[in-house]
């Protein structure tokens, strides 16, 4: 199954399909959890086009990982083109919102990270973004306080507010924007919370953003 950028209420979005910015340790209980430094700056890595897949389609994990890990995320969907921009120029540029997995291979990741080698094999294979369709900006009060939160087989995951981010959702993607230019289509991911954990085959997953908005996926 091919994707598209699409919203809640099931129209398309005819914004092409870009790459997917990230970030890491951006919750102080997921640094915390995994027992990893404080960063004194974020930390970005890339996803490619390649990694997106619609949220109800089932996830399949790949046969190179004994440990694919669930990230639930704020995914932010880019309207416009923005290059060392400010927070309002990013706020302006903002078509939607939507929450995401960062599918991470932990075994995969952690033998990279021994060796002091890039990510992209434990967090940019082929469906390691799963995202649900998006809500318009003014859909979401308050993105910067809305809840995220994961049920894996009927047991709650991870439950957090993104108030609780180290770097607010403007301020981040500002910050990315000193780097590389960010353009209509591509989409930020903006952290997870504590409660990363393994998915296995048959697993049923649910997600709510906002207490409002749910999704639904699987694993094959």
């Amino acid at each position: 199954m091919s994707y598209q950028h699409v919203f809640n209420d099931g129209s398309v979005c005819d914004l092409p399909v870009g790459k997917v910015v990230c970030v890491g340790r951006n919750y102080v209980d997921h640094i915390k959890e995994l027992d990893n430094p404080m960063p004194t700056e974020p930390i970005l890595f890339i996803k490619p086009a390649t990694s997106l897949q619609p949220i109800s389609q089932p996830i399949v994990i790949p046969d190179f990982t004994t440990d694919c890990h669930n990230e639930t995320e704020l995914s932010v969907l880019i309207g416009k083109k923005i290059s060392k921009a400010g927070r309002e120029e990013v706020k302006d540029a903002v078509a939607g919102y939507g929450v995401a997995l960062d599918l991470t291979l932990r075994d995969i990741q952690a033998q990279l990270k021994k060796k002091g080698l890039p990510w992209e094999k434990a967090k940019a294979f082929d469906g390691s973004c799963p995202i649900s369709p998006f809500i318009g900006p003014d859909a979401l009060a308050n993105p910067q306080d809305t809840q995220l939160k994961l049920v894996v087989n009927g047991a709650v995951r991870q439950n957090e507010s993104t108030r609780l981010m180290i770097n607010p959702i403007f301020d981040l993607i500002a910050y990315m924007t000193g780097f590389f230019t960010l353009l209509p289509g591509d989409i930020v991911l903006t952290g997870t919370p504590a409660g990363v954990a393994g998915l296995k085959s048959g697993d049923r997953l649910e997600l709510t953003l906002d207490g409002r908005f749910d999704f639904s996926t699987s694993v094959a």
